[in-house]
């Protein structure tokens, strides 16, 4: 297949969805499908730059959201360039400029759009003058309107497949979590980041995720104390950068815990796995994930993981040699000295390889491909009464489209 992934985020911007987007395409790739990425520009890729199967389009910075892109024009340039590379399928991985432009692109040229809803929105309303333009049902609406017309839409976790039903969307969904490439998580001994910070004899804990105020992080600072009056001696790295960096030093420093919470700044991709695994425990209090993609990289580290509680991290962490869930910052301090003062307790590796299994990203490209057939079905079942009303009426069976793929 000739697949076009239309998306506002891609490397060398970092982010959830540019790693997502990163597996995808090696995965598909390696089953001899051709994959073009169709991006916005960026300031840190020269003009001039040769990035093979890879289209930018004039973009600018994103209101409110400094770091994130959108384009600004293309569309046009687009739809010649899909034509050109006779693209059999459009996957769209954005809400915004370049998912309208794919969208554009498969209308005119009659072929299927498969769409991932990789952002809770609804948790990002205060980026938009300071949530005083946008409500839930805005997100609801704009959101059934995007989707309306699309062969399928993969949803990263049943929180997200539960929105989106919430939201009244009738497009076929199935969850498939996104993938992770364990090899790059295995024991890697060309850089000790432990030695590198000085922290060879010490226990680390590590929140690695883009510096945002929605991600919950002063509540991992307030937990630092608790912790470090029964592990005196431990460290936490903040990896990432973003727009409450200041407000999370100026936390930093009015509860006196100078060295023992350390800000990386944001670190190149190859190096996120060293990051992982030079902690103890990867520790996130943020309530907005759709899947939770940290975790996932944290556990193929062999890095316990202490989240939120919710359905998702319930069931992913539902056992204790994998990571547990909290409620509360009192809670999350303490299974944080359980875990830094009884380690041995909690080698046992046999449940966290059961799940690495499940979340592999060989089977992520594997169920992706089997989605992009079967909405390929829905598609051309369909295709009458879209052409006569512009409408999905028709499902497809039930169980068949809609969850989680058949095994």
């Amino acid at each position: 297949m000739n697949i076009g992934i239309f998306t506002d985020s891609y490397f060398p911007q970092v982010s959830g969805v540019a790693t997502s987007i990163k597996t995808l395409k090696d995965q598909l790739e390696a089953r001899g499908h051709s994959v073009y990425i169709f991006t916005t520009t960026d300031p840190h890729v020269p003009d001039d730059a040769v990035e093979p199967n890879i289209f930018r389009f004039g973009s600018v910075a994103f209101v409110s959201f400094k770091d994130r892109r959108i384009a600004v024009r293309g569309l046009f340039h687009a739809l010649q360039v899909a034509k050109d590379l006779k693209l059999d399928i459009v996957h769209t991985q954005t809400e915004f400029s370049l998912g309208f432009i794919g969208k554009f692109v498969a209308r005119n040229m009659h072929i299927p759009t498969v769409h991932t809803y990789h952002t809770m929105y609804e948790d990002y309303l205060h980026y938009i003058l300071n949530g005083h333009l946008l409500r839930p049902y805005h997100v609801r609406q704009m959101t059934r309107t995007f989707v309306h017309n699309d062969a399928g839409i993969v949803a990263p976790s049943d929180r997200v497949l539960e929105t989106l039903a919430g939201y009244g969307v009738t497009a076929p969904i199935r969850v498939i979590p996104t993938g992770i490439e364990l090899g790059a998580y295995k024991q890697n001994d060309n850089r000790d980041i432990r030695a590198e910070l000085g922290l060879t004899d010490v226990p680390v804990l590590i929140s690695l995720s883009r510096v945002a105020f929605e991600k919950r992080i002063d509540r991992v600072i307030d937990a630092m104390p608790r912790i470090l009056k029964a592990v005196p001696d431990a460290v936490l790295l903040i990896v990432g950068d973003g727009p409450a960096r200041e407000s999370l030093e100026e936390q930093t420093e009015s509860l006196e815990l100078g060295e023992h919470v350390r800000f990386i700044g944001e670190v190149n991709h190859d190096e996120v796995p060293l990051y992982y695994r030079a902690a103890d425990i990867f520790m996130s209090a943020s309530d907005s994930e759709a899947q939770g993609l940290t975790y996932l990289e944290a556990m193929a580290a062999g890095t316990k993981v202490l989240a939120l509680a919710g359905d998702y991290t319930n069931a992913l962490l539902s056992d204790p040699t994998i990571g547990r869930t909290f409620h509360r910052t009192t809670e999350m301090a303490q299974l944080a000295i359980e875990y830094l003062q009884n380690a041995d307790k909690y080698a046992d590796p046999t449940a966290r390889e059961a799940k690495l299994d499940a979340i592999s990203a060989d089977r992520f490209g594997e169920r992706v491909v089997k989605f992009y057939k079967d909405a390929t079905v829905y598609y051309n079942e369909t295709i009458d009464d879209r052409l006569t009303t512009r409408s999905f009426a028709k499902p497809l069976n039930f169980r068949r489209v809609w969850g989680k793929d058949e095994e």
